[in-house]
C-alpha cells in the first residue's frame, strides 16, 4: 500500500506584526530586520489562542480539504515545541478538539524539525499497521513562539512568528506518496538552541524567572555553520539512496528559519531544476509549522502537479535534521480555494 499526502491546511492568527513594532525594543531598526533575515511581519497568536486552536484549526481545513472525517483518523501526531501544558499532551486536546473520537494522538518535540520527524513516525504507522478499514493519519506543526521570545533579544525576536500547519495521509496511487526519510540527530550541538528553564533540570522558580530562563535563545552563528555543514550531505544522502537524480527534483520546501540563510544555503543543495518555496518574508520562523504552512500555500497556489517530485527538509534544536522526499498525490484544490502565491526563488 502507498501512503502520501491527500489534504493539506494551515492557519495563521490574524494580527499581523510589522518589524516597526519589533524594532524598537530590540534596538534595531526595521531595515536591519529585513536585511538580516528577509522577514517583514509575522503573525501573533491572540491572548486567548493556545497551541492546540491553532493546529485544530489548521486540521479542520486539512480533513475539509481531503474529504476525510475527523472520526476516520487513526492518530494524530502534533508536533510542538510550544505545548499548551507540560502535559498532557497538546494532541490529546486536539483530538478533542477536533472530535476525532477513535484517533490515538501524541505529541513530538524535535524543535523546528519536528514536523519531518512526526511524517517519518506517521508514515511507518500507516505502512505497517494492520487496518480494519481505509487507513488516515493527521499530522500537525504547531507553534506560539510569541509566549517564549525575549523582546529586547535581537537575535531571536524578529524571527518567529506563530501558526500551524497540517497535512492527511493515507492510502495514494501506486508510484505516488512517500519515497524515502532520513532523520539525523547531533546531540552533541544541543546547547545551541533551547528554553534552559522550567524542565526537570532547572525547575520553575523565581530565579530560573529573574535570569530570563524561560526565553528561547539561539547561538545564530552556531546553528548557520551547524546547517550548512549538515543540510546539504542530509539531502545528498537521501536522493542517492532513492536513486533520484538531484535535477528531477521539482519542488524544495524547506523550514523557513530565516530568509537571508536560506539565500545562502540553496545553492549548496545542488538541486537545479527545483522551485523552492518560501513564506518566510510574510510569516517569519513559525518553528514546526513552517514547512506544513509553506506546502499548504505550494498546494493551494496550484503549484504542485501530481507525480511531482518534493523535498521537504527541516532542522531544530537538539541539533536535528529531517528530510521527506514523494511524489505528489494531493488531488488539485478548485479555485476558489486558491491563495496569494508566496513562492518562488530567493533572489
Amino acid at each position: 500500500m502507498s501512503i502520501g499526502i491527500v489534504g493539506t491546511g494551515s492557519y495563521l492568527p490574524e494580527a499581523v506584526i510589522g518589524n516597526d513594532e519589533i524594532a524598537g525594543p530590540a534596538g534595531v531598526t526595521p531595515q536591519w530586520i529585513t536585511d538580516k533575515t528577509g522577514i517583514r511581519e509575522r503573525r501573533r497568536a491572540a491572548p486567548g489562542e493556545a497551541t492546540s486552536d491553532l493546529a485544530a484549526e489548521a486540521g479542520r481545513r486539512a480533513l475539509a480539504q481531503a474529504g476525510i472525517r475527523a472520526e476516520q483518523l487513526s492518530f494524530i501526531i502534533v508536533a510542538t515545541s510550544t505545548p499548551d501544558h507540560p502535559q498532557p499532551a497538546t494532541a490529546g486536546i486536539v483530538q478533542h478538539l477536533l472530535g476525532a473520537r477513535n484517533a490515538a494522538a501524541f505529541d513530538l518535540n524535535s524543535v523546528c524539525s519536528g514536523f519531518t520527524f512526526a511524517l517519518g513516525v506517521a508514515e511507518g504507522l500507516l505502512d505497517r499497521r494492520d487496518h480494519h478499514r481505509v487507513p488516515h493519519g493527521l499530522v500537525i506543526g504547531a507553534d506560539i513562539y510569541s509566549r517564549i521570545l525575549d523582546y529586547t533579544d535581537r537575535r531571536t525576536c524578529a524571527l518567529f512568528g506563530d501558526g500551524a500547519g497540517a497535512v492527511v495521509l493515507g492510502p495514494v496511487a501506486p508510484g505516488l506518496g512517500f519515497v524515502d526519510t532520513e532523520l539525523t540527530t547531533r546531540g552533541d550541538a544541543h546547547g545551541l538552541i533551547g528554553v534552559a528553564a522550567g524542565g526537570s533540570r532547572s525547575p520553575a522558580s523565581a530565579q530560573t524567572l529573574a535570569e530570563g530562563g524561560h526565553y528561547f535563545r539561539m547561538d545564530g552563528r552556531g546553528v548557520r555553520q551547524f546547517v550548512h555543514a549538515e543540510l546539504p550531505e542530509a539531502v545528498a544522502a537521501l536522493l542517492r539512496r532513492c536513486g533520484t537524480p538531484p535535477e528531477t527534483v521539482r519542488h524544495v520546501v524547506p523550514h523557513q528559519a530565516n530568509g537571508a540563510m536560506l539565500a545562502d544555503l540553496w545553492p549548496s543543495l545542488g538541486l537545479p531544476r527545483a522551485e523552492l518555496h518560501l513564506t518566510v518574508e510574510r510569516y517569519g520562523n513559525t518553528g514546526a509549522a513552517s514547512v506544513p504552512v509553506t506546502l499548504d500555500h505550494a498546494h493551494r497556489a496550484g503549484r504542485l502537479r501530481t507525480g511531482d517530485t518534493v523535498l521537504l527538509t527541516a532542522f531544530g534544536g537538539g541539533m536535528s535534521v529531517g528530510t521527506t522526499l514523494l511524489r505528489w498525490a494531493a488531488a488539485p484544490v478548485p479555485g476558489p480555494q486558491a491563495v496569494p502565491q508566496l513562492t518562488g526563488a530567493l533572489a
